[in-house]
C-alpha cells in the first residue's frame, strides 16, 4: 500500500465528482479496474485547490493534467490484538429505512421493500455506528470526538444527477481486538460513500 498527497486543482476540486475523476488520472493505464484507493480532503480553497491524503494499493503517476501527486511512500500495516492507535476518520454514518413506495426487490428468491439510506444527525446515534463499525472491523472504540461537518454536495452532469453527503469526522482511540479483519478493513474503508472522500481511517501510534 501506498499513502500519498496530492493536489486537485480548483477547476476539479469544487466538486465531489469531478474530484475522484481527478484522482483516476493518477492510475492510468488501469481503465478497467475497479477503485483501489481511498482518500479524504484535508484542506480545501476555491482558489488554490485541494490537498488530498491518498490510500492506494498502487502507486500514484507522479502528476496528471488535474491531479499531482506531491509525495508518496510505501507503508506496511502490521498489527497485533491488544495493540492501541490513535484515528482520524472522516465517513458518513447512515441506517436504512424501508421505504415502500420505492416498491420491492428480488434477493435469493424472496421479495423485500426497498430501503433508503437517511444520515445519523444526532452525536450519540453516530458513535454508536461507530462503535458498531469498528467491532465489525476487529476493533474497539476506547474513545472519539465527533466534529460535525457541512454537507458535501455533488453533481454527475452526463447523467444529470446531483445529491448530498452528510460527512462526520472522528477523531480519537480505538484498540485491536481481530488483526486480520481489522487489515482489510483498512484496506477497504469505513461505511458508506467512499468515492466522496469517506471511509478512509488514518492511525497512529498512541
Amino acid at each position: 500500500m501506498y499513502l500519498s498527497k496530492v493536489h486537485i486543482s480548483p477547476g476539479k476540486s469544487c466538486n465531489a465528482y469531478e474530484l475522484h475523476r481527478a484522482l483516476w488520472q493518477l492510475f492510468p493505464g488501469r481503465p478497467d479496474d475497479s477503485r483501489s484507493f481511498l482518500f479524504r480532503v484535508e484542506s480545501h480553497s476555491r482558489h488554490s485547490g485541494a490537498q488530498i491524503l491518498l490510500q492506494s494499493e498502487y502507486e500514484p503517476s507522479t502528476g496528471a493534467r488535474d491531479a499531482r501527486c506531491l509525495a508518496s511512500k510505501p507503508v506496511d500495516y502490521r498489527f497485533s490484538a491488544g495493540q492501541q492507535l490513535r484515528f482520524r476518520l472522516r465517513c458518513n454514518p447512515v441506517k436504512a429505512v424501508k421505504d415502500e413506495r420505492r416498491g420491492m426487490v428480488t434477493r435469493n428468491g424472496t421479495e423485500y421493500v426497498r430501503s433508503l439510506r437517511v444520515p445519523l444527525i444526532h452525536d450519540e446515534q453516530q458513535q454508536q455506528w461507530l462503535e458498531k463499525k469498528l467491532q465489525q472491523a476487529g476493533a474497539q472504540l476506547l474513545v472519539a470526538d465527533v466534529v460535525q461537518e457541512a454537507p458535501l454536495y455533488f453533481r454527475k452532469s452526463s447523467e444529470k444527477r446531483s445529491g448530498k453527503i452528510q460527512p462526520v469526522l472522528f477523531e480519537g482511540a480505538l484498540q485491536v481486538t481481530e488483526p486480520e479483519p481489522f487489515y482489510r478493513a483498512i484496506i477497504d474503508g469505513i461505511g458508506p460513500a467512499k468515492s466522496f472522500g469517506m471511509g478512509l481511517l488514518s492511525l497512529a501510534s498512541v
